[in-house]
């Protein structure tokens, strides 16, 4: 099986990803996962594709992570691994992960802060005299 590759988005965060046959390593920025990500839940966002193809330790990722937080990037790898799972077999893996919601892309994004107020909705006190 050829490498494939997949872009996953969340928030401001961009994750590139590439799959191929392996062993089951995820290795993100040319560190482990495990050692990237320290959380339980992070981690437990990030396999979970595999968990719900049932495919775990069947293929190698290589991610690439730029911009966001943890949680947002670890939500990009998912959403990444999931489009690149796709690619590899679409008939085995697609209806699986529609069904578990990781092919949708979550669009929200933070509103941004306007002028003559201090957050995005928040005004300043209002003083009648």
């Amino acid at each position: 099986m050829e490498q494939k590759h997949a872009l996953g988005r969340r928030k401001s965060a961009v994750a590139r990803v590439y799959v191929v046959a392996g062993t089951g390593n995820i290795v993100i920025n040319g560190r482990p996962v495990n050692e990237y990500f320290k959380e339980d839940s992070l981690l437990y966002i990030v396999n979970q594709p595999f968990e719900v193809t049932g495919t775990t330790g069947q293929f190698d990722v290589k991610v690439t992570l730029v911009g966001g937080g943890t949680k947002g990037q670890a939500e990009a790898v998912r959403l990444g691994i999931s489009r690149a799972l796709c690619e590899v077999d679409k008939e085995a893996y697609r209806a699986s992960l529609k069904a578990a919601g990781f092919l949708t892309r979550d669009a929200r994004e933070v509103e941004r802060k306007k002028p003559g107020q201090p957050g995005a909705r928040r005004r300043f006190q209002f003083s009648k005299r």
